[in-house]
Formats: structure tokens, sequence, C-alpha cells
């Protein structure tokens, strides 16, 4: 995990491959860290080893890849035959098991009222993942509170649009932003 915080320290912009045409974009650019949030059990291989081989850490988004469950098996799946360093989902289920057979681990939360605020909390500090995603990203205070309550480090993701979204995030405590808007990737 120290080896993806220094990544994101140095360039703290990660690339969420969010559509197969980004992926050009994606191999061109200087990120250091790819989401991947698109794709099918019949590509997803492929890709990812593409996106290693150029030296970019990749995470899979477990619940948005197309053929696969949404269990166990398929994280075993994921490990053993595409071999990201690491999952992000929804479920902590997925990322508790994903923790315990070696994958990097990402909880996305998503922060739409209080009540899913406290619950987040409680998820992240029952389920421990090495990272938390809070979205939508646009929302600093909710990254500057979380940071008090919580020790993993936090990456916003979701509506980030402009350069303030991303200065915005980062002054409130992020790590890291998540984006999809390829004319962000080459800010910092």
């Amino acid at each position: 995990m120290t080896n993806i915080t220094e990544c994101l320290e140095e360039n703290p912009i990660i690339a969420a491959l969010s559509h197969a045409d980004l992926f050009n974009e994606i191999v061109e650019s200087r990120v250091k860290v790819v989401f991947l949030l698109s794709s099918n059990i019949l590509e997803i291989e492929e890709v990812v080893e593409r996106l290693k081989e150029l030296g970019k850490k990749v995470f899979v988004h477990v619940d948005l890849i197309e053929g696969l469950g949404k269990n166990q098996a398929a994280v075993d799946y994921i490990k053993q035959r595409i071999n990201p360093d690491g999952i992000l989902s929804t479920r902590n289920n997925l990322l508790k098991y994903g923790k315990e057979i070696g994958l990097i681990t990402v909880q996305r939360l998503f922060l739409v009222d209080s009540l899913s605020f406290e619950s987040g909390i409680n998820i992240v500090q029952s389920y421990n993942p090495d990272f938390v995603e809070v979205m939508p990203g646009i929302i600093p205070k909710a990254i500057k509170d979380l940071k008090q309550k919580i020790h993993q480090p936090i990456i916003a993701g979701g509506m980030i649009t402009s350069k303030q979204d991303i200065i915005n995030a980062l002054s409130a405590g992020a790590l890291a932003v998540s984006t999809s808007k390829k004319e962000l990737w080459e800010l910092i």
C-alpha cells in the first residue's frame, strides 16, 4: 500500500477509465493510478496487463465488470487471472475478502446525507479498507469531517470536473482525486 500512497503523493490524479475510448488517453497520460470502472470478462485481463506494463497501478471496480458475479469467486478470479494492484467496491464484504487474499482495497462511500455519513464511518471502522473514496468528490466539508473520524487515506471521486474541484478536495484533506475528465489528468 505504501507504494500506492507514494504514487498518489507524487501525482494525486487518478484516471477513472469509465469508457473504452479513454484507454489510449490514459496510456499516454502521466497518471500513475487507474480506476478501471468499465470492462467485461473478455477484455479486462488485457486492459489491466497493458496498463501495468506501462507502470500504472490498476484497481478494478468489482461491481462494474460485466460477466463477473458480485461474490468471493469473482474476487478470486480477479486476483488470480486479472492480477490488478487492488479492487474498489461499495460492497464491504467483497473488500474484506479482497484484503484477506492480498489485494489493496478501496471502499466507495456515497455521502448523500448525515445518515450515510455516519453509516460510512461505521463501515470503514468495521471493515478497515486501505483507502476510502468519497463520492461525490465535490464536498470538501464531508472530506474534512471524514478525515477526522477515520485513519484511511481519502480519495475524492465523482463530479470532479475542474481544476478548482481538485484543489478544493486536496485542500480539504483528500490524498487524491479520481476523475474521468481527461483534461484534468495532466494538471499535476
